[in-house]
């Protein structure tokens, strides 16, 4: 059987860009049982709640939820269990040292299928306060709204 190419998202964590300003990102595989990925492949997971953490010089994955699967047994697995990310030695390193910082945290950003090996991008990210947030949103609504003059004009219906 052919190996699949490309990046197929299963889940993404979209409230995590509006909460949180992402000042670098990391992919990491996971450490999975056969349960959980035969649920990933049938695009079930959730990233709501989920963080990122260091615990005896490695990272894991704590509260992502994949549920269990369907066709599975009693070997099925523990939804909610923590999960170990597959980073390099040198990247735990400068993760864990990037970490000492006060106010950042890793968080997860997306779990996708690259070259089918599952893999969660993990992102450096700084918590944003509710005037950096109402910032962001009136930058986003006069983007959109000069896009919207833009393409009027170029139709030809200046207003």
């Amino acid at each position: 059987m052919p190996r699949e190419k490309g990046r197929k998202v299963v889940a993404s964590n979209k409230k995590a860009r509006h909460d949180y300003a992402i000042l670098d990102t990391y992919e990491a595989g996971m450490a999975l049982t056969g349960t959980e990925v035969k649920s990933l492949r049938a695009g079930r997971a959730s990233l709501v709640d989920a963080f990122a953490q260091e615990r005896d010089g490695e990272i894991y994955l704590h509260a992502m939820h994949i549920p269990e699967y369907a066709q599975g047994t009693w070997t099925n697995h523990e939804p909610r269990r923590t999960r170990k990310l597959l980073l390099n030695r040198i990247e735990i390193d400068r993760l864990l040292g990037k970490l000492k910082e006060s106010g950042l945290t890793l968080v997860p950003l997306q779990v996708y299928f690259s070259d089918g090996w599952a893999k969660v991008e993990i992102g450096l990210a700084r918590g944003k306060k509710s005037y950096d947030k109402r910032q962001d949103l009136a930058k986003r609504d006069a983007a959109k709204e000069i896009a919207r003059a833009v393409g009027r004009r170029g139709k030809g219906r200046a207003e």
